[in-house]
């Protein structure tokens, strides 16, 4: 299933399928059911995991658009069952990190772009022409929305939805809502949570912690030691804590 016009330099396992004057690689490794799509360009070491989908002109496993790159050997991976929409963009990574990671079941839409050192987790939905910069981290079954540009070495948390439209550039905490100009909490991702199975008790455990880490008038120094120090069943408020602890760049509140 391979177009006579597709320009294919690597092993093809016979369940993939390469459009019409795709190129693909000497170094890149294909797994099962991938389809690579017309005028799909996959470079670099690069692997596509199972059911891959790489959308028509997409380009996937070039170069890092960083000045320091110096042409060091550097990867990309695609987790299994993850949709590459037409004309996306995902570079390999730098000597920083050595590879850019994409995990399975994502969904990156359109014009959508993800820099060198990226790490996506499962089930991550980048809408049409979402930007990430270098060094982004964003947690499972996050969503963000159309044309929004997100600042180096910022994380994104998991569970979490960013409106279109909207630049990030700092920290957004899991399980939340955010949108605004600047960027702000608006709320708890409740449809989100409920989509992916959490119990209304869940819920409402990640509403209270919501409150008490954007409502609450402490320093969030003292809010995440105390939620930190706490013996509780609320799992949610814990890692809510731990992510904000962990942040370089600061949370949006």
């Amino acid at each position: 299933m391979i177009h006579s016009t597709a320009i294919v330099q690597c092993e093809v396992p016979e369940s993939v399928q390469i459009g019409p004057y795709a190129v693909v690689g000497p170094e890149v490794v294909l797994g099962q059911r991938v389809v690579i799509d017309a005028h799909a360009v996959v470079v670099g070491i690069t692997t596509l995991g199972d059911d891959v989908k790489v959308g028509p002109s997409a380009v996937i496993g070039t170069d890092p658009q960083d000045l320091k790159f110096s042409g060091e050997r550097t990867t990309l991976e695609v987790g299994a069952r993850t949709v590459i929409r037409e004309m996306a963009n995902i570079n390999t990574g730098t000597s920083a990190t050595g590879k850019t990671v994409i995990g399975s079941d994502c969904f990156l839409m359109a014009f959508s772009h993800v820099a060198h050192d990226c790490v996506i987790g499962d089930g991550v939905i980048l809408a049409n022409s979402v930007n990430l910069a270098g060094h982004v981290q964003i947690g499972t079954k996050a969503i963000i929305g159309g044309i929004v540009p997100v600042h180096q070495f910022t994380r994104i948390g998991e569970y979490s939805m960013i409106g279109g439209g909207f630049r990030v550039s700092r920290d957004v905490s899991p399980f939340t809502l955010a949108g605004g100009e600047p960027l702000r909490m608006i709320g708890v991702n409740k449809l989100g949570l409920r989509r992916n199975g959490f119990t209304n008790q869940e819920i409402s455990f990640a509403v209270d912690s919501f409150k008490y880490f954007f409502k609450n008038p402490q320093t969030m120094a003292a809010k995440v030691s105390e939620a930190l120090s706490l013996e509780t069943t609320d799992s949610i408020r814990k890692r809510m804590a731990q992510f904000i602890s962990a942040s370089s760049r600061g949370v949006t509140i």
